[in-house]
């Protein structure tokens, strides 16, 4: 008698269970390679690069969203916390960290938010521990297939800094003081504009196009056109499971 094998509810179970291992061992990979930080800075390793990149792959493959780019999970808050060379996380992230030395500037994070087909790119830069600033990039996303996306880039924002005073070194405190009363002293519609930010109209002059190969409810994997992979984890708490699918695209 012939035994057939049964693709059953057991076998989905440890489908599931595979995809859950390999979700939670690329954080550790992500962690074992120093984090946010070590990525920007240039730090990580050679070996701690293709680590990463192989559990990239392996949680690839077991995408559990067919149509990603009509997915509710695509929208919301995300987290950058993987890009490689070439990738637009890391020419942002480096394009402001290297503009400072670290023992003056620290750039905590690098943000992004997908709402109605718009995306929102935020990075967190604060100066001497006391004075915080951020840039914005904004951005229109077309969907073109069930994994591939256009990205087309509309305007930069240069925001204000914010200062906490109390935390300004003692050595600065005097010209922290004159740089306060002299804006103080500028005419209300050009302080105004200061405390506005600085705007930087990119006029859709750069687009991109990407892949979405991996998404679920808590990690969003992409990749250009040239294959450089940007991993991004979940901040806010997400769309039910039940939620309504994005609009379709037309083919």
């Amino acid at each position: 008698m012939v035994q057939q094998t049964v693709q059953g509810p057991s076998a989905a179970y440890a489908k599931e269970m595979e995809r859950l291992s390999a979700k939670e061992s690329l954080l550790v990979a992500f962690r074992d390679a120093g984090g946010f930080e070590a990525l920007v800075t240039g730090k990580t390793t050679n070996l701690q690069r293709i680590d990463v990149n192989e559990r990239i792959v392996s949680l690839e493959r077991l995408n559990p969203t067919p149509r990603p780019t009509t997915s509710p999970y695509l929208e919301g808050k995300w987290k950058f916390e993987w890009f490689e060379s070439g990738s637009l996380g890391l020419a942002t992230a480096r394009f402001l960290f290297e503009r400072f030395p670290p023992e003056l500037a620290n750039l905590s994070k690098l943000d992004v938010v997908i709402k109605d087909l718009y995306a929102s790119i935020a990075a967190s830069l604060k100066l001497l521990n006391s004075i915080e600033s951020g840039f914005m990039i904004s951005s229109k996303l077309t969907v073109e297939g069930p994994l591939r996306m256009k990205q087309e880039f509309i305007d930069g924002l240069l925001e204000s800094p914010k200062v906490d005073e109390e935390s300004i070194p003692e050595q600065l405190r005097v010209a922290f003081s004159q740089a306060t009363n002299a804006l103080q002293q500028l005419p209300v519609p050009i302080r105004d504009a200061v405390a506005g930010g600085f705007k930087i109209p990119l006029g859709g002059s750069f687009e991109r196009f990407f892949m979405i190969s991996y998404l679920d409810d808590e990690i969003l994997i992409i990749r250009d056109a040239a294959g450089v992979p940007e991993v991004l984890t979940r901040l806010d708490p997400g769309p039910s499971p039940l939620a309504e699918p994005m609009t379709e695209y037309v083919s």
